[in-house]
Formats: C-alpha cells, structure tokens, sequence
C-alpha cells in the first residue's frame, strides 16, 4: 500500500509539473476561460486538479486553433487589405509616371538653354589655342 501512495504521489508531481510548464509555455492566445497568470495560480495552488482543470477547461488545442484560423482567401480582413495595397501600389505608379515627366521635362530644359547658350557665345581662343580650345596643339 505504501507503494502504491509512493508512486501515485510520484505520478501526482510529475503531471503537477508537466501541467504548469505546459501552462506557462502556452502563448496566450491558447488560453480559455481566464488569463495565463489566473491560470498558472490555479495549477500552482491546487496541485492535481488544477492540472486536471488546465487540460480539461483551461487549454485550446491545436486543432480547434487551427479551425479559428482561416484561409487568406476566406478571411474579410485579409481581402480589404489587399484592395488597399493595390490602391497604394496604383497611386505608386502615377507617382513615378509623374516624376519621369517632369525629369525629362527639366532635361529637356537643360539641354535647350545649354544648347542655346553654346550657341550663342562664341568659342573664346587664344594664340596658343587650337579651334578646340587646347594650349599647344599643333594644328
């Protein structure tokens, strides 16, 4: 009989602290009920069956998170976002198609008063320049 409490006392404990791991590792989206630190008292101060209840009650399981969770194509929230970045995305575009006007509008206007400007003064030369404006070039 002795053995028996002995090794039901050892059960107890390791489910106790496999029960308040499993609770405490737990992120806190998998908790039911009440929050993780209610949770973690509940296990701590009432040994056994507050283990029991954390299992039972307490725990979400994977698969019933899972069944929360939708597809992207199901989900409202994740299809209205997608119409806003494509808005943004389009608004992009103009953005960039506008700016590429207005530089190669001002190109355009740099390269005209340049032009302009070459055309209207005259090469400055010296003696010693050549037509290209180089000193000592033989020509």
């Amino acid at each position: 009989m002795a053995r028996l409490l002995l090794v039901l006392a050892l059960v107890g404990t390791v489910f106790w602290v496999y029960a308040i791991v499993d609770c405490a590792l737990q992120p806190a989206s998998r908790h039911r009920g009440v929050g993780k630190p209610a949770w973690l008292a509940i296990v701590v101060l009432i040994p056994v069956l507050g283990g029991a209840l954390w299992f039972l009650v307490g725990r979400v399981r994977r698969s019933a998170a899972a069944v929360a969770r939708r597809a992207p194509d199901d989900d409202p929230e994740f299809l209205g976002r997608i119409a806003v970045t494509s808005d943004h995305d389009e608004r992009i575009r103009r953005l960039e198609e506008e700016l590429a006007q207005l530089d190669a509008e001002s190109d355009d206007a740099r390269f005209r008063a340049q032009r302009d400007a070459d055309s209207a003064t005259p090469p400055k030369t010296d003696g010693d320049d050549d037509a290209r404006g180089q000193r000592g070039a033989v020509g």
